[in-house]
């Protein structure tokens, strides 16, 4: 799984601690997030949906497709 939060937050002008700060999380999860080594949790991919105004599917993007 790809996700554009990283291109989201910067084109804000957040750091991941300001993020981490409205999203009532860590700054070390944003980074394990960005960094594709934390898959986050369905309520804290929907506020990151809602923080940044976009649906779901276009700030995490899932490239499987079923047989």
């Amino acid at each position: 799984m790809e996700n554009r939060v990283k291109i989201n937050r910067e084109s804000r002008g957040w750091s991941q601690g300001e993020l981490a700060h409205r999203l009532g999380v860590s700054r070390q999860t944003i980074n394990a997030v960005e960094t594709d080594k934390y898959d986050p949790s369905l309520p804290l991919a929907l506020r990151m949906a809602k923080l940044f105004a976009v649906p779901v599917d276009q700030l995490f993007l899932d490239q499987w497709e079923p047989e």
